[in-house]
C-alpha cells in the first residue's frame, strides 16, 4: 500500500464549525476586558452596552431607521419563536422549508400552534422550493440561508413590495455575510454565534413597521409566555428595542458581540464582511470544481450558500456503497481530519445527506480554507485506500 504524504501546510485556525463559528481573526480574551461583570444589566453601564450593540447592528447591517431591533433570549430559536407565537394566526400562513431548521418551524406552526390554515411548500436537501407557489397575501415564514443544506435564496426579488401578509425570515446564517433586502422583510432573526463568531444564548429580533402594527392590532388566541411578550397594555414594549432585555443577558457575551461588531466595522462593515465570505466560498468552490470526488449539495449555483458550504462525496466507488457505508466513509474522513488537528466539526448535519459542511463565513481566513483543501484531498485518498485494502 502506498503511503500518502501529508500536506505541509496546515490551517492556522482549524475551527470550521457552522455554529458556534470561528472567532474573528486575532481574537483573544483580552477583547472582553471592558465587560461590566458583576453589574446589573439595568444599570447605566449595562443599558449603554446593550444599546450600543443594537446601534452597531443597525449601522453594519444597514437596517432601516424605522425598523426596531431587539436583543432577546434563547438565540435565533428564541427570536423565531417569539415572532411565530406573537404574529401568526391573523391570516393563513405559507411555511417554506428546504432543510432541517425550516422544517422545525413547520413543526412548531402545524403541530404546536396547530394553525389550520398553514400550507407547507418544501423541497429536498440541495434544492430550493418553487418560490412562485408562495401566496404573499398570506404570512410567509422562510429561512434566507439553509444552514444545514447550503441552499439560500439568491435575493429578495421573489417577494412583492405590495404584499398583504408579513414575511418572517430566519436569517441566522445569512446576516453579516449576505445582503438582506429589508424592504421585503417584516421580521428578521439571527444569533450572535454565526457569521460574527459571537458567543451563544442571545438572539436578535428585527421588526418592520408592518410587523409592529400587527403586534398592536392582533391578539393571538393562545396564551403567551412572559418570555415571548412584546406588548403590554396594547402598546409595544419599547424598552426591548432600547437595551432593556426581557431576561438577564450575559454582559460577557454582550462584550464579545460588541468586539465582533467593531471588528466588522474596521474591515469595511457589510461590504467587507460579504467580500470575505464570497472570497472564502470562491476558494472552496474552485476546489470542488477541480476535484472529481466532491460536489456541491446545492444543485443550482445561484442558490449556493457562501457561509455554510455543504458538500457531497460523488466518487463512483463510494456512491456504489450502501447508504450506511457511505455515511460511515464520510464520518471517518471527518474523524481523520479532526485527529490531525486540521479541521473540527465539518461533518454534515445529522438530518442532512452524508457529506461535509464547511463554514466559510467572514471570520474565516481564506488561507486556512486553502490549506484545508489540501487536507481534504489527502484524507479522502487515505480513506479510500484503506477501504480498498480492507476489501
Amino acid at each position: 500500500m502506498t503511503t500518502l504524504l501529508k500536506p505541509a501546510q496546515r490551517p492556522a485556525n482549524p475551527n470550521f464549525s457552522s455554529g458556534p463559528c470561528a472567532k474573528r481573526p486575532g481574537w483573544s480574551l483580552d477583547a472582553l476586558s471592558d465587560a461590566p461583570l458583576g453589574r446589573s444589566h439595568r444599570a447605566k453601564v449595562g443599558k449603554t452596552k446593550l444599546k450600543q450593540a443594537i446601534d452597531l447592528t443597525r449601522e453594519i447591517l444597514q437596517v432601516p431607521a424605522d425598523y426596531r431591533i431587539g436583543i432577546v433570549p434563547a438565540s435565533d430559536t428564541g427570536a423565531v419563536e417569539m415572532a411565530l407565537w406573537s404574529l401568526l394566526g391573523e391570516r393563513g400562513v405559507d411555511m417554506v422549508a428546504w432543510e432541517s431548521f425550516g422544517a422545525g418551524w413547520v413543526t412548531d406552526v402545524v403541530k404546536q400552534l396547530k394553525l389550520s390554515d398553514a400550507r407547507v411548500i418544501e423541497a429536498a436537501y440541495g434544492e430550493l422550493p418553487d418560490l412562485t407557489q408562495i401566496d404573499f397575501d398570506r404570512d410567509v415564514v422562510f429561512t434566507w440561508n439553509g444552514t444545514t443544506s447550503g441552499v439560500r435564496v439568491p435575493n429578495g426579488d421573489f417577494i412583492p413590495a405590495d404584499r398583504k401578509g408579513l414575511t418572517i425570515c430566519d436569517a441566522t446564517s445569512a446576516a453579516f455575510a449576505q445582503r438582506l433586502d429589508f424592504d421585503k422583510l417584516d421580521v428578521v432573526t439571527f444569533s450572535w454565534q454565526k457569521v460574527l463568531g459571537g458567543e451563544g444564548a442571545h438572539g436578535m429580533l428585527i421588526l418592520s413597521p408592518r410587523a409592529v402594527e400587527r403586534l398592536l392590532s392582533y391578539k393571538p388566541a393562545w396564551p403567551l409566555p412572559k418570555i415571548f411578550r412584546l406588548t403590554s397594555g396594547g402598546k409595544l414594549i419599547e424598552g426591548i428595542f432600547a437595551g432593556e432585555t426581557i431576561n438577564t443577558p450575559s454582559m460577557l457575551c454582550v462584550e464579545d458581540y460588541l468586539d465582533a461588531l467593531n471588528w466588522a466595522k474596521s474591515i469595511g462593515g457589510l461590504d467587507g464582511l460579504v467580500d470575505r465570505a464570497n472570497r472564502n466560498f470562491a476558494t472552496l468552490d474552485a476546489f470542488v470544481e477541480r476535484t472529481p470526488w466532491l460536489a456541491n449539495l446545492a444543485a443550482v449555483p445561484a442558490t449556493r450558500s457562501n457561509t455554510s458550504v455543504c458538500l457531497t462525496i460523488v466518487d463512483p466507488e463510494i456512491t456504489a456503497l450502501d447508504a450506511d457505508a457511505q455515511a460511515s466513509f464520510s464520518k471517518n474522513l471527518v474523524a481523520v481530519l479532526e485527529k490531525e488537528g486540521v479541521a473540527y466539526d465539518i461533518g454534515a448535519y445529522r438530518d442532512a445527506p452524508s457529506g461535509l459542511r464547511i463554514w466559510a463565513g467572514a471570520t474565516i481566513e481564506t488561507a486556512d480554507l486553502e490549506a484545508l483543501t489540501l487536507w481534504l484531498d489527502w484524507a479522502f485518498q487515505s480513506q479510500k485506500a484503506a477501504l480498498t485494502q480492507a476489501a
